[in-house]
């Protein structure tokens, strides 16, 4: 084996271990965070299902979930998504915005932090 196959079967199998773990870490926040706010956790692992529960978590009607696949449209609705989700876990619209940017770390501060779902919007 020369030094450039082994060099890319070792940096392959490196970035799908950390991928793994990358999903892995996603899913036990929104699991959570879904749990949290009395919703069931196992939708985090559930296409569009997932999004609909956090459209939900936020405050808005379901038909939302639509307007997620209009390109442009989608990324001002997951703003008020995010924004609502903080609304109703007690936090201001900064967190919001790190929830919109940051999902993966910000849904795994917020399902496993002190964050407590009182549904200010619902």
């Amino acid at each position: 084996m020369d030094t450039q196959s082994w060099t890319e079967a070792w940096f392959s199998g490196t970035w799908l271990v950390i991928e793994i773990v990358w999903i892995v870490l996603v899913i036990a926040g929104m699991w959570q965070t879904f749990t949290k706010a009395g919703k069931p956790g196992w939708g985090a692992i559930i296409p569009f299902y997932n999004t609909y529960l956090l459209i939900k978590i936020a405050g808005r009607p379901g038909w939302w979930l639509i307007l997620f696949f209009i390109p442009i449209v989608n990324i001002i609705i997951w703003l008020v998504v995010s924004l609502g989700v903080s609304e109703n876990f007690g936090h201001g619209a900064g967190y919001g915005i790190l929830l919109w940017l940051f999902a993966p770390i910000m849904y795994l501060v917020l399902g496993f932090g002190d964050s407590q779902y009182k549904p200010v919007r619902a």
